[in-house]
């Protein structure tokens, strides 16, 4: 392809709306325009690199055994409402009437879609196991649509589902889509872990996330790994065991003790002269509409995932300073059990363990001291409630040390069980002739999220440093001046070699000067670059330059097709190595 018979729009400065460096070199190298918040045009270079992602993940779904097929992306809300998700969706759920004022939905997902497909059409256990598959458009009404390609309300998706007999059955499918998605990323020039993660609002028992680990600012969810063993788990499913050790202590007598202008962890515990591990924060929320208080450690972050599942409410928000009020008699700052009425009180394990320790005292600037469980107030409502932390100890082998690092989710694994073939009505006929529910999974790759994660995963301070399997082109050739009749001469001629040979290659053909054009090259990213320049073509030589190194390797121009593949076949290699 000739750059100028294309559309590259280069920009030269960094876009100010745009916040993570994938977003803006996406922009600046002309991938990608927004069209409107969370939504964007995918420009030629980007639909290369689209189209190639696309039939890597196609190719390892199809030696998986999964079957391709495309699903509406309109959705009747009837379907819906059968699985109970239409209204446990939210606001994140793009929704329309038609011309009818028919309840109507853009698709975030298919789940209730594809039950629909196979209800009367699977009947018999000698039709499992099947996987079903799309490439498909979905929306999602973000809150904030940022980030890019990370965080829009309309991307591109490879979601798979799997029907089988049972959990069982269901457990070789779970782990055959789980290598595929290892090859997939691998094929993609992406390392990837796969860490323990939340269902949501997919529902099921177990659902994995599998995350490129970088450490920019485009790392979104934190995640957290086993010094010692293979355990790892977003911060939303992370759990831990505390390192610190449990001192036993004799009851002292509860006491309230005035505690002016201190309502924060940091201004109680230095005015009361005692560490945040014997302080325990009671943090109230509106549930579904009813009063919950969660209590954890003053060393510790509240997961409102947790405690959003534990309580099994669709809407879980912090209570506003009037309901914090009405409810503990005291302003924000200030709440604790003791006497609070009116209020369900869930417990981390953390505040079973603790003696003597300080709470709110449910009155402006007052606190207690000396609390303890059962003699001053009741519990009998626990659950894990806290964020874990670096150095926590592993919740599996209890002997490891947890550390944390930084990631990117670009696909996810889901065990669903009976739920939407349940809630849908989807039955087979067993081998005793006794109808029974399917067992199901559900497994996404976000396309176009792995896109913008390799480029926020490679790049340097001139623009991407595309993996080879992913760029749009595999060779770039820059003749530095069309001016010059010899250059253009042997720059099309070589452009017309590699085509022969099979090479994808872009020639800058624009008459710019040298220095637009490398730097362009730089931002764009194209993995081997040859430039061509009269001092070296006059001495019978092209400049060889690999976009992740800084040196330029010279070449005779009669060798040069040749040693143009054997770096490309290198370079795919290398990126399938990570």
């Amino acid at each position: 392809m000739l750059w100028t018979k294309t559309f590259i729009p280069t920009l030269r400065e960094d876009p100010a709306d745009a916040e993570l460096i994938s977003h803006k070199l996406l922009l600046r190298a002309g991938f990608v325009r927004k069209l409107a918040a969370g939504v964007y045009n995918y420009l030629p270079l980007m639909q290369r690199t689209l189209l190639k992602t696309i039939n890597i993940v196609r190719e390892e779904m199809d030696r998986s055994g999964a079957v391709e097929i495309t699903m509406p992306v309109l959705h009747p809300c009837e379907l819906w409402q059968e699985s109970g998700r239409w209204d446990v969706m939210g606001k994140e759920m793009m929704r329309l009437k038609d011309r009818h004022l028919h309840d109507m939905a853009l698709g975030p997902t298919h789940e209730e879609v594809v039950t629909d497909i196979i209800c009367g059409e699977l009947r018999s256990y000698r039709q499992l196991p099947l996987n079903l598959y799309q490439i498909q458009v979905k929306f999602r009404d973000e809150i904030r649509p940022r980030f890019g390609l990370m965080r829009c309300r309309e991307f591109i998706m490879k979601d798979a589902y799997t029907f089988d007999v049972d959990e069982k059955a269901h457990q070789v499918a779970y782990q055959k889509m789980v290598d595929a998605y290892y090859a997939t990323f691998r094929r993609c020039g992406l390392a990837v872990r796969k860490v323990e993660s939340d269902t949501g609002a997919m529902g099921g028992s177990i659902a994995h996330e599998f995350m490129v680990i970088v450490d920019t600012a485009g790392g979104e969810e934190v995640l957290f790994f086993c010094d010692k063993c293979d355990y790892a788990a977003n911060i939303e499913k992370a759990n831990s065991i505390s390192p610190g050790e449990i001192k036993d202590e004799k009851e002292k007598p509860l006491e309230k003790v005035p505690t002016p202008n201190a309502a924060t962890v940091e201004e109680v515990t230095a005015f009361l002269g005692v560490p945040a591990t014997k302080l325990v924060k009671t943090l109230l929320y509106s549930a579904d509409g009813k009063a919950v208080g969660a209590l954890i450690r003053g060393d510790r972050q509240i997961n409102e995932t947790k405690l959003k599942n534990h309580l099994g409410c669709l809407e879980l928000e912090m209570a506003s300073p009037e309901l914090v009020e009405s409810w503990s008699r005291a302003p924000v700052g200030f709440a604790g059990p003791i006497g609070l009425e009116g209020v369900r009180l869930i417990a981390d394990p953390e505040v079973m363990e603790l003696t003597n320790f300080v709470v709110g005292g449910n009155e402006n600037e007052m606190h207690y001291v000396n609390v303890n469980h059962k003699r001053d107030f009741s519990v009998t409502e626990t659950a894990v409630l806290r964020c874990a932390e670096a150095d926590d100890l592993c919740p599996i082998c209890k002997k490891g040390r947890l550390a944390v690092k930084k990631g990117i989710e670009v696909g996810n694994t889901f065990n669903l069980g009976y739920k939407y073939a349940r809630s849908l009505g989807a039955k087979f006929v067993d081998a005793d002739g006794k109808e029974r529910e399917f067992y199901m999974g559900s497994y996404g790759i976000g396309v176009t999220r792995t896109i913008q994660a390799a480029v926020e995963k490679y790049n340097d301070d001139k623009g991407i440093i595309w993996p080879a399997p992913l760029a749009p082109y595999a060779v770039e050739v820059v003749p530095l001046s069309m001016q010059d009749e010899n250059l253009r001469r042997a720059a099309f001629d070589f452009y017309d070699k590699l085509r022969g040979a099979g090479v994808e290659v872009l020639l800058d053909d624009r008459d710019d000067r040298a220095g637009v054009k490398l730097n362009d090259a730089d931002l764009v990213g194209i993995p081997l670059r040859v430039n061509i320049g009269a001092k070296s073509l006059k001495a019978g030589r092209f400049e060889l330059k690999e976009r992740s190194s800084d040196q330029v390797n010279m070449v005779e121009t009669d060798t040069a097709v040749e040693k143009v593949k054997q770096v490309i076949d290198r370079q795919m290699k290398q990126a399938q190595e990570q």
